[in-house]
């Protein structure tokens, strides 16, 4: 399975495949349009998408596609639901240190790439008044946490861990550093601050005599 900016940086030729879906005309209208959303912002990025170009491709009146979605945000997040979660690998390296590394790179790739940047800014974005909007982005950031939490549960099951661990504290934890660095401070997110913070946490992760 190939990492986000690995996808978003081979253009068009990446499609991942969607979640199945059973149902009639309007599942395959919906996976038409998400998918045609996914390819058009692979090719043009944030800014080139809309609602004509994406009904375009789906073989739809663009004015269908803003009467189901609403927003192009909304249907934005929808296709990265069905297919850009799918990119995202979760490691497996044999170690909770090793894991963290590889998905905070992951993340990072993701971040500085021009989809991902402007896909991080719609996270800020009012979404008081699009309970639509909302809600997919908390779905989009549930996925990111579950892969994470596997990764804290493996490393549980292998007896890495210290007894009394919080789950969702050292999720937190895990992912803060590198939001706050994306979003807030904008200061890079290289090897060396990954490998700082990383160990930085597994001091407090790690059971005693605990192998990293």
């Amino acid at each position: 399975m190939r990492a986000v900016a690995d996808v978003v940086n081979q253009g068009s030729d990446a499609q991942p495949a969607a979640r199945k879906r059973n149902g009639g005309r309007s599942a395959r209208v919906r996976e038409a349009v998400l998918r045609a959303t996914w390819e058009a912002l692979l090719e043009l990025g944030v800014d080139g998408l809309n609602f004509s170009e994406i009904g375009r491709r789906a073989g739809v009146h663009g004015t269908s596609v803003q009467r189901r979605w609403g927003s192009k945000e909304n249907v934005l997040f929808d296709a990265l639901l069905s297919f850009g979660t799918e990119a995202i690998p979760v490691p497996d390296t044999g170690s909770l240190r090793g894991d963290l590394v590889a998905m905070s790179r992951t993340l990072s790739a993701y971040f500085a790439s021009p989809i991902g940047g402007s896909i991080l800014q719609m996270f800020v974005a009012n979404a008081d008044n699009d309970r639509a909007f909302a809600d997919h982005r908390a779905e989009f950031m549930r996925i990111r946490f579950d892969a994470m939490r596997m990764m804290i549960r493996r490393a549980a099951d292998r007896g890495e861990l210290r007894a009394g661990i919080d789950e969702e504290t050292a999720l937190d934890l895990a992912l803060g550093p590198l939001y706050v660095r994306a979003l807030i401070t904008r200061q890079p997110i290289d090897d060396a601050f990954i490998e700082s913070f990383v160990d930085i946490l597994l001091t407090g992760l790690l059971a005693k005599g605990a192998s990293t």
